[in-house]
């Protein structure tokens, strides 16, 4: 059976890894966890109730905010990634400790965002400690006009999130101290031993009129989140297709590449450097030979970067063993690429089912001409059963995004 807890790092939930990834994460186990998760969210839009994947939507907030009680001392506190360092973690209790912490000034400062935490999020009761994304500040409001509708807006990160001026929502923003998401739990008996569980309880916290907050779940509000029977088939026949093609593949190689975390490391970066140019993998032969002079040039720099004649030799081993492994198995390469872009487009046809439920609240990215329409972040698959979490995000659409959008926040 797949093990879930492989998807979380010191089971934080600091960061997610995107459902194709697992192929070089987790090898045969992870490519066999990423196609079971897709049955299971494939299954939830079909209407199967027995379904062990759940959905929520990913905010594109910012900072990550923690607020709760430390179990260590009974005391309230917020902070950011901080808190769960081994040595010295960052909790705030007072403002005091934000100005130590986290120095700075001005109302989309990462200072003041945690000090208006601190202020509010102490009303609202939270059990136990709970994680969330900052969406704004009073500060952080605007009102604009966007294809000739008025709307309340505010721009955490890179996604602009626009709500009709008219509506109740948008009283109910405009009369709030800030605003927050939150998607994650903790527990435990000290901070270091604080474990996640995705989603947050209904009874997690109490409403307050000072505080906009959401949990991230997903609401199909318009009833029409069930996948017909022709799109249910569809993602079958591709799951079907990368299943034949996994049992095809060398697992040797999978877990070669599984167990070395530079050599995921260097794919991935390679990848990301292709996310941010805006291509896509339409070729993966071409992709793989793309690579392979990728890593052979970044090494090759790092070799040029020495003087000693030792260390340049044990860099060249390195890279020798690297652009050795990548050219050995570059046929087993093709195959991997060519199921992860399989996963991509199962995972794409479900995020395109359930970016089709609009909500009050719409998303834009802003231009230097004005607003372009654009869907949410993406969505998270959690694994019911076992509390993993996969990132279910089109990279093409959001993560060239972000990688190229001016941020509209302050660390």
């Amino acid at each position: 059976m797949f093990a879930f807890s492989n998807f979380l790092t010191e089971q934080k939930n600091l960061h997610m890894e995107h459902l194709e990834d697992e192929v070089l994460n987790g090898g045969v186990e992870g490519t066999r966890g990423a196609i079971n998760f897709l049955q299971g969210l494939r299954d939830m839009l079909a209407g199967n109730g027995s379904s062990s994947v759940n959905v929520t939507v990913k905010w594109d907030g910012a900072p990550a905010v923690f607020a709760g009680i430390n179990p260590e001392n009974d005391q309230f506190f917020v902070g950011t990634k901080g808190v769960f360092a081994k040595t010295g973690g960052k909790l705030n209790y007072t403002e005091a400790d934000i100005d130590e912490n986290h120095p700075g000034g001005g109302a989309s400062s990462l200072n003041n965002k945690l000090k208006v935490s601190l202020r509010e999020l102490s009303k609202v009761n939270i059990k136990g400690i709970l994680q969330g994304d900052f969406m704004f500040v009073p500060e952080m409001l605007e009102k604009v006009t966007i294809d000739g509708e008025s709307y309340i807006t505010f721009q955490p990160n890179t996604i602009v999130y626009a709500i009709p001026v008219k509506s109740q929502l948008a009283a109910k923003i405009l009369s709030s101290s800030m605003g927050i998401v939150w998607h994650t739990t903790y527990s435990g008996n000290t901070i270091e031993d604080m474990k996640a569980s995705f989603g947050v309880s209904a009874g997690a916290f109490q409403e307050t009129g000072s505080v906009w907050q959401a949990d991230a779940s997903f609401k199909d509000q318009s009833g029409t989140a069930t996948m017909t029977k022709r799109e249910t088939e569809h993602v079958t026949a591709i799951l079907s297709q990368t299943g034949k093609l996994f049992l095809k593949m060398d697992s040797n190689v999978l877990g070669m590449i599984s167990s070395d975390p530079q050599t995921a490391l260097l794919i991935k970066t390679y990848h990301n450097s292709t996310v941010r140019a805006g291509t896509k993998i339409s070729n993966v032969g071409k992709y793989t030979a793309g690579l392979i002079a990728f890593v052979y040039d970044r090494l090759k720099r790092d070799i040029d970067k020495v003087k000693q004649e030792k260390t340049k030799k044990a860099k060249q081993e390195i890279m020798d063993r690297y652009v050795g492994f990548l050219r050995k198995n570059s046929s087993e390469l093709v195959k991997i690429f060519t199921i992860q872009n399989l996963l991509i487009d199962a995972k794409l046809l479900i995020i395109r089912k359930l970016e089709s439920i609009r909500g009050l609240t719409q998303t834009f990215v802003k231009t230097s001409t004005g607003y372009r329409v654009t869907a949410p972040e993406g969505f998270v698959a959690i694994d019911t059963l076992k509390g993993g979490a996969l990132k279910l995000v089109d990279r093409m659409e959001f993560a060239h995004q972000n990688f190229n959008a001016a941020k509209n926040w302050d660390q």
